[in-house]
């Protein structure tokens, strides 16, 4: 086990604070100091990026997937799409309006 060492992104002061907000380090966990136990290296890289809302667990639920309809627009009819290339944001039909799509509905 390796001795306590104080964080190198927080410099030990646990996160940053943004008025009444206090974000933790995403390094150290907001503890201030890394070792062994807690060394963020041990923990293997974070996901890219967070899974897709259709497949949050929260769909597990049969009462919010009869509320909410489809998972992908929430029962709107239309999601937003962003253009990178282009810069432009705009909102096109969702799949779930054209046809009886798997998504509108847990199965």
């Amino acid at each position: 086990m390796s001795d306590r060492i104080t964080c190198p992104d927080c410099q030990g002061r646990r996160g940053l604070r943004f008025g009444d907000l206090f974000f933790a380090c995403r390094f150290c966990a907001g503890l201030g100091h890394v070792s062994s136990r807690n060394e963020a290296a041990a923990h293997g890289e974070p996901p890219d990026s967070p899974p897709p809302g259709w497949k949050h667990q929260v769909w597990q639920d049969n009462w919010i997937a009869d509320v909410l309809g489809c998972r992908i627009c929430l029962g709107a009819g239309r999601v937003m799409h962003v253009d990178r290339a282009a810069g432009t944001l705009m909102a096109v039909p969702c799949r779930c309006v054209d046809d009886e799509h798997p998504d509108r509905h847990t199965s």
